[in-house]
């Protein structure tokens, strides 16, 4: 069956090519009576509207792009409910791109959402997130903010010019640092995240800035990095565990990890917080699933999503947005921290 077209519609309803255009689009007034009788031939045959042709009219597809690195940590489908739900109040689809933490998989959507034509992108982790990113890697998004409006989340690419919405990452572990000082603890840790990640040494430099205001440190011994899993919390938890002096309290890089931490240490026979305090950091759906409930700090995700399509939609339309934007962190008590042992 030939699939009808617009040229199909305008000969049945005995108007011009141009007056079905301006119905589809609504882009010039058209008689009442006129439009009702489109209106009611492309009801009729289920037209839909080539949305290639339209967009090559209007300059936009109506879609918008995110690229994160792991769909499976619940940070990064946080941000990502926000940014659809103002995407669809503002008229918007969008194309959910998952890297899998692979460089090269992000060059590769850099390339087809060009090709998509998509009318924005919003970027999180991965080479943003990178404490020094390769030249490379940052010119090619540099290069393809010059064709089209990229929004990165919760990262940067030093001196692009890209426009950021961000938490500050360093006042949240500033946060926890000083909620486990006033409940008495001096003997802290840190665990998961990895060394080239600027996500990580921002929270480790911003916890042992406060430490040292008050005469404390993180030994070596107790600053323990691997990555952002659940694995990988529960490992380094253990190796705390078996030293000879244990910390009485830790901070973990994201609730990954914190969950990986409790695991550990309810396998040693240990009671949170009664032996040990345990802080996560963003705030997600897990926090207040596990048993104990996981204090953490709040990185507002659904908010970070929300402003960086509010963003993306003012650089969409022509319009001018200030290049960076800063939300505070919170932190949310729970029962996984208490006072110091004795």
């Amino acid at each position: 069956m030939t699939p009808i077209t617009i040229y199909d519609i305008a000969k049945e309803a005995n108007v011009s090519v141009s007056t079905v255009s301006r119905v589809l689009n609504d882009t010039a007034p058209v008689r009442a009576s006129t439009r009702e009788k489109v209106m009611a031939i492309i009801e009729k045959h289920q037209f839909q509207p080539n949305a290639l042709a339209r967009s090559l009219i209007k300059k936009e597809t109506g879609t918008i792009a995110i690229i994160l690195p792991d769909i499976t940590n619940p940070f990064f489908p946080e941000v990502f409910w926000g940014a659809e739900n103002e995407a669809r109040d503002k008229g918007y689809t969008f194309f959910l791109c998952n890297t899998g933490g692979d460089h090269s998989r992000e060059s590769e959507y850099l390339t087809i959402l060009r090709e998509k034509r998509v009318d924005g992108i919003i970027f999180l982790g991965g080479r943003i997130n990178l404490q020094h990113c390769p030249e490379e890697m940052a010119q090619e998004l540099i290069e393809a903010g010059k064709h089209l409006p990229i929004v990165l989340v919760n990262g940067n690419i030093a001196k692009s010019g890209l426009h950021r919405i961000y938490t500050d990452e360093a006042a949240g572990a500033v946060l926890a640092t000083q909620h486990l000082l006033d409940l008495g603890h001096r003997e802290i840790a840190f665990v998961g995240g990895l060394k080239e990640m600027a996500t990580t040494m921002v929270k480790v430099k911003a916890i042992q800035k406060m430490l040292k205001e008050h005469g404390l440190e993180i030994p070596k011994e107790r600053l323990l990095l691997g990555d952002f899993s659940i694995d990988s919390g529960k490992e380094q938890m253990a190796r705390l565990l078996e030293q000879q002096n244990p910390p009485t309290a830790v901070i973990c890089v994201n609730d990954y990890t914190a969950i990986g931490a409790i695991k550990a240490t309810i396998e040693h026979g240990l009671s949170i917080p009664g032996d040990i305090s345990i802080v996560g950091y963003d705030d997600t759906p897990l926090a207040s699933a596990v048993i104990p409930e996981l204090t953490t700090v709040s990185q507002n995700t659904y908010q970070l999503g929300k402003l960086a399509v509010d963003v993306l939609h003012d650089l969409i339309g022509g319009g001018k947005t200030k290049k960076q934007t800063a939300l505070q962190p919170e932190l949310i008590v729970r029962q996984s921290t208490g006072p110091a042992r004795r």
